[in-house]
This record gives C-alpha cells, sequence and structure tokens, in this order.
C-alpha cells in the first residue's frame, strides 16, 4: 500500500526513513525532505477574488493536491504568502 500520492514528490524515489531521538529520549523516524523540483513557469496567473490555489491546480495542472507546486515556483512556504500577491506564475503541467 502506498502511503503517498503517486505525484507526491515523497514517492519518488522511495526515501529512506532516518531518525533522531527527541527530548524524551524516544527514538523518533521521519522522512527528510526530498530536493524541491526545478518547476518552469509557462505564464503568470492575475488572481481573482476568493481563488485558492487548490482551485489553480486543479485548472492548470488538473490536480488540486499539486497547489504546493505553485508554492515551489513562486518561493512560498505556506499558501497564506500567496494570498494577497495579484499575480502567481504558473508550473508546467507536466515534469
Amino acid at each position: 500500500m502506498a502511503i503517498f500520492d503517486r505525484l507526491s514528490r515523497y514517492a519518488k524515489p522511495a526515501l529512506p526513513t532516518e531518525h533522531t531521538i527527541d527530548i524524551r529520549g524516544r527514538e523518533v523516524r521521519y522522512l527528510p525532505t526530498p530536493e524541491p523540483p526545478r518547476e518552469v513557469s509557462v505564464g503568470i496567473h492575475l488572481k481573482k477574488q476568493r481563488e485558492n490555489l487548490d482551485q489553480l491546480a486543479a485548472a492548470y495542472l488538473q490536480d488540486p493536491h499539486a497547489y504546493w507546486r505553485f508554492l515551489e515556483l513562486n518561493d512560498a512556504v505556506v499558501p497564506d504568502a500567496l494570498a494577497e500577491r495579484e499575480q502567481i506564475d504558473v508550473p508546467a503541467p507536466i515534469r
């Protein structure tokens, strides 16, 4: 059973789990953050009121869960960082 969506950057290649010890001495397993993909802009989207990144990802990339690709391309960490922007770069549909 796959843990991640097949299009997730965590799915390919399968990353080995790493571990650390927390402050209470317990072992904690985690996945390291993979290198971000190189995104290419295919244009600029002029945002309208109440548009969400998942809606834009569904429209441009046919995958509402790919909203993180807009974040990567626009140098943002969280969706709220793009909320006030009037223009955002649109990633290419196929990587």
